[in-house]
């Protein structure tokens, strides 16, 4: 791992040989993959996968690309080509990979009738510097419940179904993907659960204002925070933060929470948890029905 973008990280000090692997077999490639190859490869298998399955046959693909994560890697041709440095890079790598796989969905004949989604899965890793990220307006970053750590962008993409160049800054999350593709595609949901993913096709199909902001924040297995609407209560946050300081941070409990309007003030400075306790006691509430609906279990490993 390139030291230059891993010094002294504790995750990766003790780390195992991480190979490639297919369902459960390791790939006839070495242990220890040339990652400034990786961003291809992933873009070549997906296009492979697309070709298989054929117009008739429906599929779901996800595509999980390991960059821009630490340690960063771009291969020969991306190397140098932005001019945000080797994250950047990697960025130009994947929008480049976006475009073949678009060009395969058109190849296949399939591309008016898919739906292609486009998001990150959190914040940056502000101890990384450049190397990291940016959250922009908002606070903090990775593992934190700040909205720097959980806000991130998406694009939706599905021709004559989805109309093209419209911005929309109605709540959705990742877990309202299941929800949607499972509507979408004439399927159930489970009856017998709670599912927290809404179907968004109101907002893509039609460009409604959507429903209102409702998400529980956990920090591992612990919920942190609440957003109901525009506002937001953290129960416990972190000092440092997230992980700018990885493990060493101090836990903070915050009797009242805190509060704050996170559409007036997304980056989380003003606390208005005196001047609206009502508030306050109501998503306190909420929190509270939530737990309600959790069943214990052990994690399998």
């Amino acid at each position: 791992m390139s030291p230059e973008t891993q010094p002294g990280n504790p995750v990766f000090k003790e780390a195992p040989p991480t190979p490639l692997i297919r369902n459960s077999t390791t790939t006839n490639m070495e242990r220890e993959p040339d990652q400034r190859l990786l961003t291809k490869q992933y873009t070549e298998e997906a296009i492979k996968f697309i070709k298989s399955a054929g117009k008739e046959k429906p599929f779901l693909l996800y595509l999980a690309y390991t960059m821009p994560h630490v340690p960063l890697y771009a291969s020969e041709e991306f190397v140098g080509k932005s001019r945000r440095g080797l994250y950047g890079d990697t960025v130009e790598e994947i929008d480049w990979s976006y475009g073949q796989i678009a060009n395969a969905l058109k190849s296949a004949g399939i591309d008016s009738n898919t739906m292609v989604v486009f998001t990150s899965d959190n914040g940056p890793w502000l101890n990384k510097k450049l190397y990291g990220g940016s959250a922009g307006p908002f606070f903090e970053g990775k593992v934190s419940t700040w909205e720097g750590g959980f806000r991130v962008p998406a694009i939706f993409r599905w021709p004559n179904r989805i109309k093209a160049g419209v911005t929309t800054a109605a709540f959705g999350t990742t877990m309202d993907l299941f929800t949607t593709f499972v509507r979408i595609a004439g399927g159930r949901l489970p009856a017998d659960r709670e599912i927290d993913g809404v179907d968004l096709s109101p907002v893509l199909l039609a460009n409604e204002a959507g429903r209102e902001a409702l998400l529980f924040y956990y920090f591992g297995t612990e919920m942190w925070a609440i957003r109901k609407g525009p506002w937001k209560v953290h129960f416990k946050t972190t000092r440092p933060a997230s992980v700018s300081v990885w493990g060493q941070w101090k836990v903070e409990e915050h009797s009242p929470p805190l509060l704050f309007n996170v559409e007036e003030d997304p980056g989380e400075q003003v606390n208005r948890a005196a001047s609206e306790r009502t508030l306050v006691e109501e998503l306190s509430r909420v929190a509270e029905r939530h737990r309600t609906l959790i069943v214990p279990g052990k994690i399998q490993r």
